[in-house]
């Protein structure tokens, strides 16, 4: 594989991973559009472990603070912040793990990576976004997340494994719709893509790491060191924007893009 390919792939994980336009799906088109090799479970992994870097780095006075409280909670107790916060983003995690293992067995999540089921999640999702960035109130802030917000989240995080729905658009969709302001509705699905991202990066790592060369080591390094550094500005430039923009720049380009896949896959 390509530096070049290689760095198309990172900047594509790590620019589209926590905007709302899907990271998977655009993963997943760059082969089926160009008629190049899939970039295999080794560089998939090596992407989202490079995006979970840069989350990490962006919210570290809030990863630490679960890591504080990570103590509090295994004897039972979430009497402090971050054993709260940790609770509740373990719970909000729950729903995608299962539902993840379920498509998985059932073979249905190879059976969704297709131009039409991206084209048709990429304008469907993007005008729910849409609507309940309009229609949702802004009356709440991250120090109100609640055991019921984050199970409804965490519901809505599941739905994502559908391709080209994305993870932080439809949680965001729906912190939205539940009275989150934009910018904690974009912090909390960022805080839930670490539990969410380090689940499924641990299982991919588990199928591979039996398969993986030198060569697959090496462009996975170099991978990841390009998603974190994409994923981080990424992150930055859209939370400050978020103070002053709406998400509608995003719900276009998903709606442009959609329509474009339609085209293409039922031409």
């Amino acid at each position: 594989m390509t530096y070049t390919y290689l760095l198309i792939l990172a900047l594509i994980q790590g620019i589209t991973e926590f905007l709302p336009v899907s990271s998977s799906g655009h993963l997943i088109l760059l082969p089926n559009l160009t008629g190049a090799q899939d970039q295999g479970q080794v560089i998939d992994v090596a992407v989202h472990v490079g995006t979970l870097f840069a989350v990490i780095l962006y919210f570290w006075a809030d990863v630490k603070q679960v890591l504080l409280g990570l103590p509090r909670l295994l004897v039972g107790k979430a009497d402090t912040p971050g054993a709260r916060l940790a609770f509740l983003l373990i719970i909000a995690t729950i729903p995608v793990i299962l539902a993840g293992l379920f498509l998985k067995l059932t073979g249905l999540n190879d059976m969704m990576r297709s131009t039409a089921v991206i084209g048709w999640t990429m304008l469907g999702f993007g005008l729910v976004l849409y609507w309940a960035d309009r229609t949702g109130p802004e009356i709440k802030t991250e120090t109100d997340w609640t055991l019921k917000d984050a199970m409804i989240m965490g519901l809505w995080q599941a739905v994502a494994l559908i391709p080209g729905t994305s993870r932080s658009g439809i949680t965001i969709t729906g912190a939205r719709k539940l009275g989150y302001t934009r910018h904690d509705a974009a912090k909390l699905s960022m805080l839930m893509s670490i539990p969410t991202i380090i689940a499924s990066g641990t299982l991919l790592g588990l199928e591979v790491a039996s398969t993986a060369d030198a060569q697959a080591a090496r462009d996975g390094a170099i991978a990841a060191a390009m998603a974190f550094v994409s994923a981080l500005a990424a992150l930055t430039l859209m939370m400050r924007l978020l103070k002053t923009v709406s998400f509608t720049p995003y719900v276009i380009y998903r709606v442009i893009l959609g329509v474009v896949l339609l085209i293409i896959a039922y031409s």
